[in-house]
């Protein structure tokens, strides 16, 4: 894995509430983290040999449920599938207010937005356009999502505890520690006065970990590795 994917930047992101929040290896050098405002800064800062693992929906599907998601909460199991919510219809980026987003969705699944999806809405909006913009970019940036990637890192057993308690940060925090000792406390060090909250930190670099399998061709792909939507992206998961 390590002279395979030292020839590339590796990064994991999570949106956090100060923009986007990126976990960085560059060749040959340590872990580093950083709060951008934007996916666009982010991308133009790591760099044209960046592979990128980001934690939002990347490809929208004109109605209906992807088959990565459903994937991803049949191999969650209970309590995690939860985590995984429906990824709304493409059209639901024009909407204005909570209420249009139920309106559009119910028009074309008939089932109401939920609220957890409209408060990324903004998010996926502006990975959605940036890729869409940029098709050379979108080919090296993959959807993850966290608690698969900790569920493989953790010989494919789901996490116990939800990831804001106590609980759930310690259990994710010892997988962490075993591949990159020591390094949680420094990279918090790095981000003293950003505005994100510590599990944000925690999928970021659960996103790194599963962006370096993919880049060293071990990672797995969850649900129809042919799917595209309308725009041409990509739909689906790597962890």
């Amino acid at each position: 894995m390590i002279n395979k994917t030292g020839r590339f930047t590796l990064v994991g992101v999570d949106g956090c509430p100060g923009g986007w929040l990126a976990v960085i290896v560059h060749p040959r050098r340590a872990l580093a983290a950083r709060v951008f405002a934007t996916f666009a800064d982010l991308v133009e800062s790591v760099g044209a040999s960046a592979r990128i693992g980001i934690d939002i929906p990347i490809g929208l599907p004109e109605k209906g449920a992807r088959q990565c998601e459903l994937d991803a909460r049949q191999l969650l199991g209970r309590p995690r599938m939860s985590s995984v919510f429906p990824v709304p219809p493409r059209a639901c980026l024009r909407a204005e207010s909570y209420d249009d987003a139920c309106l559009i969705r119910y028009e074309i699944d008939g089932k109401k937005m939920s609220k957890q999806a409209y408060g990324i809405l903004p998010k996926i909006r502006e990975v959605d356009e940036y890729l869409t913009a940029h098709s050379r970019v979108a080919s090296r940036v993959v959807e993850v999502h966290p608690e698969l990637s900790f569920a493989t890192w953790n010989r494919n057993c789901a996490m116990v505890h939800n990831k804001k308690n106590a609980e759930g940060k310690a259990e994710r925090r010892r997988l962490i520690d075993k591949v990159w000792p020591g390094q949680m406390n420094r990279l918090r060090g790095t981000l003293k006065g950003e505005d994100y909250a510590l599990d944000d930190l925690h999928d970021a670099i659960a996103a790194l970990w599963s962006v370096r399998r993919w880049v060293a061709d071990e990672g797995d792909e969850v649900g129809d590795i042919k799917a595209r939507d309308g725009k041409g992206l990509g739909m689906r998961m790597v962890v």
